[in-house]
């Protein structure tokens, strides 16, 4: 079977309950204010191993994170990987609106300070085949793409947050593409989920889009194949780990059972449940609870 190895970041998350986003100038107050584990990497890693693949960690904490290194191992993700720095562990401030929906601001911390030799080390596991997954939240993420990519590894890049390093990017190097609209807009120059997908692939032919829409459901699209899924109506809470739900636990159902259209089920089941809870790592499902959606 197939082997996860995910290149991600681990942050604590502050996350502050309010009426509406703050704009400039205002000072508005929380209705709440909550710590919780986060960062798109830890959420992606505990999404894969609740939906039932295995997965390894690479990443660093400060002294104040060792917990979110525990809570990775709690929920089956190998941490041989995770290591502490004695700088501060990332941090994300997060404003949650009462319509559910989310803006972040992060601070990189111990996220930027992952080394190649480190790097290196945790690809010796891996080989031809295997699934390397990155976001746009830790140090050098094209050099270690690179270095995946050299040991016959599919990369899965999560491009967020989108910087001008993304947009120069050779996307060719990518097998799996995760995006939701606005980060398909600021790499295709196009609105339209269609239009985007068809840009991208016109630049980039080897590409596997999945491109989140939100209420909207999923597209995914390749040079040869294209699905559509619809979202599942749900109250939503808090958006904040929608889409690391969707990226984990597409992934996991591809290194499964490798069928396109039952990994955007179970991630767009997964993802429903996601947003119908507060707080980022802990509101992701088990497999156990979206085989039973529904039923």
């Amino acid at each position: 079977m197939k082997k996860i190895l995910n290149y991600g970041s681990l942050n604590i998350d502050m996350v502050f309950s309010v009426e509406h986003f703050v704009r400039a100038g205002e000072t508005i107050s929380a209705k709440e204010v909550n710590i919780f584990s986060g960062g798109k990497g830890l959420n992606q890693s505990i999404a894969i191993s609740r939906a039932g693949a295995k997965v390894c960690h690479l990443g660093k904490v400060g002294s104040d994170g060792v917990w979110l290194s525990e809570l990775l191992k709690e929920n089956g993700v190998n941490t041989d990987f995770v290591s502490t720095k004695g700088s501060l562990t990332g941090t994300a401030m997060v404003q949650v609106s009462q319509q559910g929906d989310n803006c972040i601001i992060i601070n990189h911390g111990a996220n930027g300070e992952n080394t190649a030799q480190e790097l290196s080390l945790a690809l010796s596991g891996f080989g031809k085949g295997d699934i390397f997954l990155v976001q746009n939240e830790t140090n050098e993420p094209e050099a270690a793409i690179d270095a995946a990519i050299k040991k016959g590894m599919e990369v899965a890049l999560n491009p967020s947050p989108i910087d001008e390093n993304v947009k120069k990017m050779n996307l060719n190097k990518i097998t799996y593409l995760f995006l939701n609209e606005i980060e398909g807009e600021a790499l295709s120059g196009q609105r339209e989920p269609k239009k985007i997908c068809a840009a991208l692939l016109e630049r980039y032919s080897k590409l596997k889009i999945v491109l989140t829409l939100g209420e909207n459901g999923v597209l995914y699209k390749d040079a040869d194949t294209e699905v559509y899924e619809k979202a599942v109506p749900v109250k939503a809470v808090d958006t904040t780990a929608a889409g690391d739900t969707f990226t984990g636990y597409f992934l996991a159902e591809m290194v499964l059972t490798g069928k396109v259209e039952k990994a955007l089920k179970q991630a767009t089941i997964a993802s429903s449940i996601t947003v119908s809870r507060r707080g980022a790592a802990k509101s992701i499902p088990f497999r156990k609870e979206v085989n039973a959606f529904g039923k």
